[in-house]
């Protein structure tokens, strides 16, 4: 039998209990930068000690997502939404106890990890009750305020730990105990009924995609550190990448598979995936270069930069409405290519007045990409998870984040690639011009455009020279030029690989069986 959706007020009762509990995902990918320099320098943490506790969460949370949206359409959403909560959480505040002294690094990093492993088990349970809960007609809708909302959390992180930092940086790891317990609440009192399908664990092919995933992850993230060059980035890589590779082998031969790989045989589902991969290229790094370029180029302290961040996300969160209204009625092709098309505008336009130092220039440069964004991402994420059975959504969106994840790793390392490369050769140029030898030039310019960039403009712009502004605004002109034609480019995917009309609901091959133990109801 299957799971109706519930009525009316519950169904959105549901559907914030869910946003609550994802809430604590999206705060964490930002509001830990903000913290960083607290962070080192009370815990007299080392360089690559500070790194890590920002990798761990990443890392762990990119390597785990198919794992915890298998675990989830065999154990249970609900039970999974609440154990991801309470892992979280727990973790969260283990991180706000972090001791000083020799045992701070390793704690803070072990339980950095642990929360990515609590956001992986907890996000696809999330996403898969509320579409569970909500009738393929109204998905739509109803994942457009998941995602606006839950989305618009990641720009106001690095606005709240500006804010929370001034009273202590552990508090940006308290501030997820409240958020917590809300969700634990309105899930006690929502009781989401949906259903599962008991299965053994295929612990095989999550070890496989686990370290695929994880070797691959961390050859990006270290490639700004350890540049590419050195041979250790690209092993990294390719092991990860042959890991992959050979998961998706044993997968097809596995009588209980962690991902069903003929799900890719769906045509929708391959190619809306291939847009949100590209799509993702973009949209994590910009995040990450808009904040710097913020607090280097236009001199702005750490929240001000967590402001212009908000200006993206007004863009963001009203067009996603529009987005999923226009799934619900028309199909996905129609918004999907609508924001890549406008995003990619967006990106040119903002590249353009990236120079001007004026940011008054930019805001409806940066509000336009911002609504590309948001009127494709929740269409093309709510139609790659309505391909699914409804006993697979937690599988379905297992992949989708992880597809999402590891692509954002890879945009962040080649963009910040590019950027760093550009600048430097600017900074080169305007050495020379200033009367350097050329090789005194491109030694000043390699240290310049590292200690800065580290830095994250938090000196102020006294601190920064206007040379240095100028260039670091050229280089990040070229970062969103590339993301320009990144968009564009996921413009063409959508136009050539997906179909228009409305999509028809998924029937479950084996529906007539029954599902002994396998629905989780209300009482």
């Amino acid at each position: 039998m299957a799971a109706a959706p519930t009525g009316g007020s519950s169904r959105y009762l549901v559907l914030a209990a869910m946003i609550f509990a994802v809430a604590m995902t999206f705060i964490d990918q930002t509001i830990v930068s903000i913290a960083v320099p607290n962070i080192q320098y009370e815990l007299k943490l080392t360089s690559t000690g500070v790194q890590w506790a920002v990798n761990a969460y990443l890392l762990t949370l990119a390597a785990f997502f198919a794992f915890g949206g298998r675990l989830a359409d065999t154990v249970g959403h609900r039970r999974m939404v609440v154990l991801g909560v309470l892992v979280f959480a727990g973790a969260s505040a283990c991180c706000g106890l972090t001791p000083t002294g020799s045992l701070a690094e390793a704690w803070l990093i072990t339980f950095r990890a642990v929360q990515g492993f609590g956001g992986a088990i907890m996000f696809p349970a999330a996403l898969a009750i509320v579409v569970q809960n909500f009738a393929l007609r109204e998905r739509g809708r109803a994942l457009a305020l998941f995602f606006g909302i839950a989305g618009g959390l990641t720009a106001i992180g690095p606005v709240l730990g500006g804010y929370l930092t001034e009273w202590t940086w552990r508090a940006i790891f308290w501030v997820n105990l409240p958020v917590a317990a809300v969700a634990l609440v309105l899930v006690a009192i929502s009781k989401p009924v949906t259903e599962s399908r008991p299965a053994p664990m295929d612990y095989r092919g999550l070890a496989l995609i686990a370290g695929g995933v994880a070797l691959s992850v961390f050859g990006f993230q270290q490639s700004q550190v350890w540049g590419w060059s050195n041979p250790a980035i690209g092993l990294c890589i390719a092991a990860g990448a042959g890991l992959l590779v050979v998961f998706a082998f044993v997968e097809k031969r596995t009588a209980s598979p962690l991902i069903k790989v003929d799900i890719f045989r769906i045509r929708a589902f391959t190619v809306q995936n291939l847009v949100l991969g590209i799509s993702m290229l973009v949209f994590v790094p910009v995040f990450f270069f808009s904040s710097e370029y913020a607090q280097i180029a236009l001199g702005d302290s750490s929240s001000e930069a967590g402001v212009f961040l908000l200006w993206f996300f007004i863009g963001f969160v009203i067009a996603s409405q529009i987005g999923g209204r226009m799934l619900d009625r028309g199909g996905a092709k129609r918004p999907v290519v609508i924001g890549c098309v406008l995003a990619a505008i967006g990106f040119h336009l903002w590249a353009g007045d990236a120079t001007s130092l004026s940011f008054g220039e930019q805001q409806w440069d940066v509000v336009l990409a911002g609504a590309g964004m948001g009127f494709m991402l929740s269409p093309a994420s709510t139609d790659a998870v309505n391909r699914a059975s409804r006993l697979s959504y937690g599988e379905a969106t297992g992949i989708t984040q992880t597809v999402r994840n590891y692509a954002a790793s890879l945009g962040l390392a080649v963009l910040g690639t590019v950027l760093v490369t550009d600048l430097r050769t600017r900074l080169t140029d305007s050495l020379v011009a200033q009367g350097l030898p050329q090789d005194q030039a491109e030694a000043t310019a390699a240290h310049l455009s590292q200690v800065q960039a580290q830095s994250g403009g938090s000196g102020g712009a006294a601190a920064i020279p206007q040379f240095f502004r100028d260039d670091f605004a050229q280089a990040t002109q070229t970062v969103f030029h590339w993301m320009s034609v990144i968009m564009a480019v996921a413009a063409v995917v959508a136009i050539v690989g997906l179909r228009g009309g409305v999509q028809a609901e998924v029937a479950v091959a084996d529906e007539e069986q029954p599902l002994p133990s396998g629905r989780e109801g209300g009482a």
